[in-house]
């Protein structure tokens, strides 16, 4: 493995070498002194966001806060991966790597402190790093979260040429007693939708099998964007919603959020409900993405398994009573989101926790 550390090469006669196994510490070392700069661009109080220590350090005091409690959340990009390495695009897939973790932060209401990345492969692209890495400091230099280190793991014989995995580590805090869900949620309160930027990072072990079956090359024009590539479509990173979502709840009265990520809105509202509750979801108050109409059609997908497959438009979730539904509405807003109300929490128990009304509708 090439640690981000101040490593060098010490070959010894004409014995073997490290090198000579696969693993290229210098190349490694390269690369640590290559990303450093990025790393450095994403600095912020509490943290000067440098590499080549052993550890990472962050001032929590330094960083504004009193009575922390802290959040922490690890991800990874799943199958999308699969996609970038075959278009050799990597400059947007480390985007999706923060925002699967910070995107987990924020619906505690926890402000995205530091970030880590594991970045493992059979043989160091240098180049290609870069472009992983610069893509990771673009999305913490967005949601105010330090990038502080990292791991580079060069292993040959476990993964095939230009093949490589990445996960992503990060940690948040939040005061004492503001953490989300608020214990005040209840019958009546609204849910309000938040648009997604596209599938962001799940179910592409189906949609690239509905993209082998459909017969249509990554390079061909998207069947549903004809003025974009498939491939770059699919691409898409996912939303960053950090800013927006702690402007909503410090300022628009939000009890609750839920990332709709694996399991679609059917399996991620429950997790912030309380016993007691469930969710009504009126499928007519939004429209169906057409790359999302493309797929249910694709597979012959009924409506039921697409909602616990994929987000289908909706990344975010947020729930607010209903005297703040428009001031939540007005802030999600004036930061750039497409937000709508979704449908409201009603009386319910038993293993079902989201009813839905209506049939998803093609936008």
């Amino acid at each position: 493995m090439t640690e981000r550390e101040n490593l060098s090469s010490n070959p010894t006669g004409n014995g073997q070498t490290y090198k000579d196994a696969g693993v290229d510490i210098d190349a490694g070392n390269r690369f640590v002194d290559l990303i450093k700069p990025l790393a450095k661009g994403t600095r912020r109080p509490g943290a000067d966001a440098s590499l080549g220590g052993f550890g990472g350090l962050f001032d929590l005091k330094a960083a504004g806060f009193t009575d922390p409690i802290l959040v922490a959340a690890t991800d990874g990009v799943g199958t999308k991966l699969r996609i970038a390495i075959e278009l050799a695009r990597h400059d947007t897939i480390g985007i999706d790597l923060v925002a699967m973790c910070v995107n987990d932060l924020v619906v505690q209401g926890a402000e995205p402190l530091f970030f880590l990345d594991y970045y493992a492969t059979g043989h160091l692209d240098i180049e290609a790093g870069r472009e992983i890495v610069s893509g990771i400091a673009l999305a913490c230099r967005e949601t105010g979260c330090a990038l502080i280190g990292g791991e580079t793991a060069e292993m040959p014989g476990m993964y095939r040429d230009g093949d490589y995995d990445l996960a992503g580590f990060a940690v948040g805090a939040v005061e004492r007693g503001q953490a989300l869900p608020r214990p005040d949620i209840a019958a009546g309160d609204i849910l309000l939708g938040i648009a997604s930027s596209g599938l962001h990072s799940n179910g592409f072990s189906l949609v690239r099998r509905l993209v082998e079956q459909a017969g249509i090359g990554l390079d061909d024009p998207a069947p549903f964007a004809s003025e974009h590539t498939l491939g770059l479509s699919l691409l898409t990173p996912t939303k960053l919603y950090v800013k927006s979502c702690l402007a909503a709840i410090r300022r628009g009265g939000v009890k609750g959020l839920a990332h709709i990520t694996g399991g679609g809105l059917t399996e991620n509202i429950p997790r912030i409900l309380p016993d007691g509750l469930m969710a009504e979801v009126d499928l007519a108050s939004w429209g169906l993405p057409p790359l999302f109409a493309w797929l249910q059609r694709t597979g012959a997908m009924s409506d039921a398994e697409m909602l616990k497959t994929f987000n289908c438009g909706v990344g975010m979730v947020a729930v607010v009573s209903p005297d703040k539904v428009e001031a939540a509405m007005a802030i999600l807003a004036a930061e750039g989101e497409s937000v709508f109300p979704l449908g409201k929490l009603i009386p319910g128990s038993g293993e079902a926790k989201v009813k839905y009304r209506a049939h998803l509708m093609k936008g």
